[in-house]
């Protein structure tokens, strides 16, 4: 399982309604469609640095399987949670700081694909990015 490499966003499935459940405003949804996200992956073991590019900032994120960090969403919204490897997938379990409630992230190589799937408060999307 690799993960390694830079992704590009090629398209989006059900991204608007996850970004509408999360609370995020219509403005900031509508660029959010549209954020042209890079991500770049570099994995030692079990230590990751993931660096997010975008229309709107760039950050690097360093974490370790199974160790709880820190983390904003591009809107702001705070986070805390951790990744973990379920088989083939990165399955990230994360709290919001605001509220309480829970967002599961997965992360898997579909084909040529880096598929990344948001569950919040029942509400699915994916987004498909190819290298």
């Amino acid at each position: 399982m690799t993960f390694n490499g830079t992704w590009k966003i090629d398209r989006s499935e059900n991204y608007e309604k996850f970004m509408e459940a999360m609370g995020i405003n219509l403005m900031k949804r509508k660029l959010g469609a549209h954020d042209n996200l890079k991500i770049t992956i570099q994995q030692d073991g079990n230590k990751f640095l993931v660096k997010e590019s975008s229309n709107f900032r760039t950050i690097d994120i360093e974490f370790t399987l199974g160790v709880t960090f820190e983390y904003s969403l591009a809107d702001g919204t705070e986070l805390t949670g951790s990744w973990n490897v379920e088989g083939n997938k990165l399955v990230g379990t994360f709290t919001r700081k605001d509220n309480g409630k829970a967002l599961t992230a997965y992360r898997e190589i579909v084909g040529d694909e880096l598929v990344q799937t948001y569950v919040y408060e029942g509400v699915e999307a994916k987004r498909f990015f190819k290298r």
